[in-house]
């Protein structure tokens, strides 16, 4: 009598929402939602034979959902890893005794070997390209040297300097990764470049170590050696040792980095550099989800600075920050302020503006697009002239909200809708069988919602006078959009039970009788309802959680 439920059903399936209970729902819980949707959905009670064909499948699918969540094994499967989880190869040889816990770990070996047989074909591509710009002329500028110069109206603006760099990753083994970087450098008029090959082994749990071999037009072979090793599970120490070999002899050079967890949210650190630039640097870096501080204080030769630095991040989708630093040392003081957002999904763009003494102001602006990076550091003059300061500060502000206005943001617009009727070609066969379905759920509900009315209506308890589910169009500014709604009263009015009706907290496109009228959009569940003869009206979002009745809901009929 039963039918076979595809893959594709299974995969497509919230089992919580369709039995309607919590994910810490007991097992008295389960099965008693369980016992209400089989004597709902039992082919038996159903002789049309159309009615019985649905009924067998929601049947065969409650019944689905109840074996996965009744045993403890699966279900907790399932909640680590979802359906996916459930059809990992390998788990038919794992004990059945193991709990939640082991489970999660022989899911994680399970996985690793996997992965393990992906590594040949996965890379870690990484990308720097910077461009220096020389704009002093558009304000340190005499006029009147320029007079008689043909083509001297406009301020000369160059790019003086360039660089170039690009490394992958190439995993060998679990424990063995192969990295390849390279670089070009330009900087008015000569350059030159290198190359690196290194190759990283992590010895255990707690290090690693790195052998690296370079070589360049400008510097002679490079030999260097890196390792990484966790002190305590609070400290951790790295080095780094080279050989450079030039024309000159042999440079060698050291650098060693002691850290420490002061909390969970700051780290110090103590660095130790010698070589043709030797240094002591400490600093203390704290880092929250809305803030990032740092100071810092180094001693060295030729060069001695102190450091302090603060960014605050707003907690908004687009993920802003603004960020100030005052450097001061030996060589003159620099302070620079600025601020980066979110673009699009992958892209993030931020300017900043340097002011120092004697450095002059620079402009920098970064764009981070998935692992690369473009930098391009503007300087604007050698002198601190209000001029530049006030331009570079208001001129990308401007220039970002007029692009940000006219240019990404209808181009994410056109993105999402493009992404969502992609989504819905690709889903529309689905949703239709879910839509079938749904409706075929809902016809097998008017026997059983027409005895609960009648039990309601009795005691004067709760009747859903009318409930809808999905897209509402509320904004006047967004008139022209098409509202996408499905009518679940009747569903929801057989879920009601001792004249109250409790919506867990997930998605309720899985419930009886449900389906997703706008995939990929935001939804809404819309009930008005009747409780002792006074009319409710309650608006839940999609994934709220819903219980009825309440005096909130009440509909305040004076005047």
């Amino acid at each position: 009598m039963a039918t076979a439920l595809s893959e594709e059903e299974l995969d497509n399936e919230d089992y919580y929402s369709l039995l309607n209970v919590r994910r810490e729902a007991s097992c008295e819980e389960l099965k008693a939602a369980y016992r209400r949707l089989c004597m709902l959905y039992h082919p038996d009670k159903h002789r049309d034979p159309e009615l019985k064909s649905q009924a067998e499948r929601l049947f065969n699918l409650v019944h689905q959902a109840y074996e996965v969540l009744s045993d403890p094994q699966t279900r907790a499967i399932y909640d680590i890893y979802g359906k996916r989880g459930l059809e990992m190869e390998g788990w038919e040889v794992v004990e059945r005794r193991r709990t939640p816990a082991e489970i999660r770990e022989e899911f994680e070996r399970l996985q690793r070997e996997r992965e393990e047989r992906r590594l040949q074909q996965r890379t870690n591509p990484k990308g720097t390209i910077s461009v220096g710009i020389d704009a002093t002329d558009l304000f340190d500028r005499y006029e009147e040297e320029y007079e008689d110069v043909s083509g001297s109206g406009f301020p000369q603006i160059e790019i003086n300097k360039m660089h170039i760099s690009q490394s992958i990753e190439a995993p060998l083994t679990a424990s063995d990764t192969a990295i390849l970087s390279g670089s070009l450098s330009t900087q008015n008029g000569n350059g030159g470049g290198s190359i690196n090959f290194a190759l990283r082994r992590v010895t255990s749990a707690k290090g690693w170590g790195e052998l690296e071999f370079g070589a360049g037009d400008l510097q002679g072979p490079l030999f260097g050696l890196k390792l990484f090793r966790n002190l305590t599970p609070r400290c951790f120490v790295t080095t780094h040792c080279a050989l450079q070999f030039s024309s000159r002899g042999i440079r060698p050079g050291l650098t060693t980095v002691l850290a420490r967890n002061l909390d969970k949210n700051t780290v110090g650190y103590l660095q130790w550099r010698w070589g043709v630039q030797s240094a002591m640097n400490t600093s203390i870096v704290r880092d929250t989800k809305t803030s990032h501080f740092t100071v810092a204080l180094q001693l060295g030769i030729p060069h001695s600075f102190a450091l302090i630095s603060y960014q605050h991040k707003f907690q908004d989708d687009d993920q802003t920050r603004v960020k100030g630093s005052l450097k001061a040392g030996f060589f003159g003081t620099v302070v620079e302020y600025g601020a980066e957002r979110k673009i699009s999904r992958h892209s993030v763009l931020g300017a900043a503006v340097s002011i120092g003494v004697p450095q002059g102001v620079s402009l920098k602006i970064k764009l981070n697009r998935a692992s690369q990076t473009y930098f391009f550091p503007i300087h604007l003059t050698d002198q601190l002239l209000p001029s530049a300061v006030f331009y570079a500060t208001v001129g990308p502000l401007v220039l970002y909200f007029a692009l940000h206005r006219l240019v990404i943001k209808p181009y994410l617009r056109a993105q999402k809708e493009k992404e969502l009727e992609k989504q819905r070609e690709s889903t529309a066969t689905d949703i239709l069988q879910k839509k079938q379905e749904a409706e075929a759920a809902v016809r097998l509900m008017q026997e059983s919602v027409r005895r609960i009315i009648e039990a309601e209506e009795s005691r004067m308890g709760l009747i859903i006078v009318n409930a809808w589910y999905g897209k509402f169009v509320n904004d006047k500014s967004k008139k022209s959009e098409k509202v996408k709604v499905i009518d679940v009263t009747v569903p929801l009015q057989c879920l009601v039970k001792d004249s109250k009706l409790i919506l867990t907290e997930a998605s309720k496109a899985g419930l009886p009788g449900f389906y997703d009228p706008c995939v990929g959009e935001e939804k809404n569940l819309k009930v008005l309802y009747q409780f002792r003869g006074v009319l409710h009206q309650v608006m839940a979002l999609d994934s709220e959680a819903l219980r009825i009745p309440k005096q909130s809901h009440r509909i305040d009929t004076d005047g």
